[in-house]
């Protein structure tokens, strides 16, 4: 790019940035010297390939989706979680609130993410333990009580059983009162990753997409606010892919979505903005920064060029991050601070949208509520103290870091074309599916783990407290331990739920949701019927499941 161009950029971005809404706050160093909002190349000289760099809030949003950066409006810190029963975790919520929390992400436990019912045999022994249970929307109702939902956005962390999930949550904001067309938050509803990576799915692919394009529509008619699919690469970074694995395979999956809304007749400058996205944080600080700024580019770049979008907001990679709980140790948990806080300043460099620390005992069991407190404080230690939300990408420009970026990209790149190869007609959707039939994703995030755990074995990748500086005076940790008396409670609750309710009205409801999901209309508002008259996460399923069948992985060797 020749210096007339960068000075008319610099010009532009400019006058965005004099427009925009900036945060009333310091924005000096510690020593009191004022800092530039933004830097780049001086305006009298050539910067070949600058046009990839750009200018933050500008294409192709390589230094962030704003002008202002973090000076218009910080990340959202919100903390993931959930255990024991829904008056439990409604305890935690309101803790995180009143520390400082600006959102709430809730993490289920494993029954609710098989879409099974806390009474059920295949729950035993699990209810409450890695999350919070939630059979029906009366659990809806005390997870959230005394938080009024129109006014708090809230995350959702599930996928196979998400749409059910999705149905009882808004009937629980419907009994708070909130206009449901206000309400903010995100569903991750990403099945192709659980395919590919975490593997909590319930039926064949096509039923599950059907219901994804049924919740698509949805949102974009009635819920505009709401982001109806948080496109995940979390999980498949925590199996073991490789920083390019985790972008190319996540982006690949969003690319599957778009073609997905494309099918169902949708407006790509409508339904895109409701899609976000939600990656990993690892350890490795300078490649996670290049990788999140890549993932913008990309995205913009395919969502324009070979998906039609024209809106800005269509091309923006809005993203959540989450520190990589796979970096944690049990050897020297304290030591998990320090990982946890450098991902947590890789993620904010590289300009995430949202952001979830990890706690420091997460590897051994749920954190207590003083290792929450840990995990939310290093937030908001870098957020007030260290300076960077004064600068808009201020590694922008860095030699090694656009080097990284550049690479990362090509990478990826390279990955899509694979893909695209992969199906029958050449779009990134049949690509997927036979990736997944085949077991091509699985196999190759196998090598990436296993060349890691061999290069860790032989002390070539070097982790403090386990095959480094292995001497400690430190103690055992306190845990949290989740009682059985949890699991006892929930199923007396549900019992008695399920004999108070009016057992003709939810009868009459699953049959409806049956004959709509034959009919090929719609399947929202028939699931949210079932929701209000009770019915259970395990009863919904278990009739879709009655109807479409199971998914079983074939057996690979």
């Amino acid at each position: 790019m020749d210096a007339a161009d960068i000075r008319a950029g610099r010009e532009r971005w400019q006058r965005r940035y004099d427009a925009a809404r900036k945060r009333d706050a310091d924005f000096t160093t510690l020593s009191g010297a004022t800092v530039e909002p933004v830097y780049g190349p001086p305006d009298d000289l050539d910067y070949p390939g600058f046009e990839r760099i750009g200018w933050p809030g500008e294409f192709p949003y390589t230094r962030g989706l704003h002008p202002t950066g973090y000076r218009g409006r910080t990340w959202t810190i919100r903390q993931f979680a959930g255990f024991g029963n829904a008056r439990q975790t409604n305890r935690r919520y309101k803790m995180i609130l009143a520390a400082g929390g600006g959102g709430l992400s809730v993490a289920f436990d494993m029954p609710t993410l098989m879409g099974r019912d806390s009474d059920e045999p295949e729950s035993l022994g699990e209810v409450g333990h890695c999350g919070v249970a939630i059979d029906s929307a009366a659990d809806m109702d005390v997870l959230f009580e005394g938080i009024p939902l129109q006014d708090v956005t809230t995350s959702m962390t599930i996928s196979g059983p998400a749409v059910p999930i999705f149905c009882m949550y808004l009937v629980a904001a419907e009994r708070q009162g909130a206009d449901l067309s206000r309400l903010d938050g995100t569903l991750q509803t990403d099945i192709f990753k659980e395919y590919i990576a975490q593997k909590e799915w319930l039926f064949e692919p096509e039923p599950h997409l059907r219901l994804i394009g049924d919740l698509m529509e949805y949102c974009a008619a009635e819920i505009p606010k709401y982001k109806p699919l948080s496109v995940s690469g979390y999980h498949i970074r925590e199996a073991g892919s490789t920083a390019a694995q985790e972008l190319a395979y996540t982006l690949a999956d969003g690319f599957g979505y778009v073609e997905l809304g494309l099918s169902r007749g949708l407006d790509v400058n409508t339904f895109a903005p409701g899609l976000s996205f939600f990656f990993d944080a690892h350890t490795d600080f300078f490649e996670e920064i290049a990788k999140f700024r890549a993932a913008r580019r990309i995205w913009a770049r395919h969502l324009r060029d070979e998906y039609g979008a024209t809106s800005e907001k269509a091309l923006w990679l809005k993203f959540h991050t989450q520190t990589a709980g796979v970096s944690l140790t049990a050897q020297q948990p304290v030591n998990n601070v320090v990982r946890t806080a450098v991902e947590a300043l890789a993620a904010v460099l590289g300009g995430t949208n949202s952001l979830h620390t990890n706690a420091l005992d997460e590897t051994l069991a749920l954190p207590t509520d003083e290792s929450a407190e840990i995990a939310l404080r290093t937030q908001q230690v870098i957020m007030e103290e260290t300076g960077v939300v004064n600068v808009a990408d201020p590694l922008g420009g860095s030699w090694y870091v656009e080097a990284l970026t550049d690479r990362i990209e090509a990478e990826a790149e390279e990955i899509f074309t694979r893909i695209r190869e992969l199906g029958h007609d050449g779009s990134i959707t049949a690509g997927l599916l036979r990736g997944i039939e085949d077991g091509w994703f699985t196999a190759h995030i196998a090598e990436a783990a296993f060349a890691y755990q061999q290069s860790v074995e032989k002390g070539a990748k070097r982790v403090v407290g386990v095959n480094a500086h292995t001497g400690t005076v430190a103690k055992d940790l306190e845990i949290l331990r989740v009682s059985h008396e949890v699991e006892q409670e929930q199923r007396r609750e549900l019992t008695a739920r399920k004999n108070d309710r009016d057992g003709v009205r939810v009868k009459a409801a699953l049959e409806h949701l049956i004959a709509v999901a034959r009919s090929g209309e719609n399947m929202i508002p028939a699931m949210l019927d079932a929701a209000r008259a009770e019915a259970t996460l395990g009863e919904i399923c278990g009739v879709l499941r009655t109807e479409w069948g199971i998914y079983r992985e074939p057996p690979r060797f």
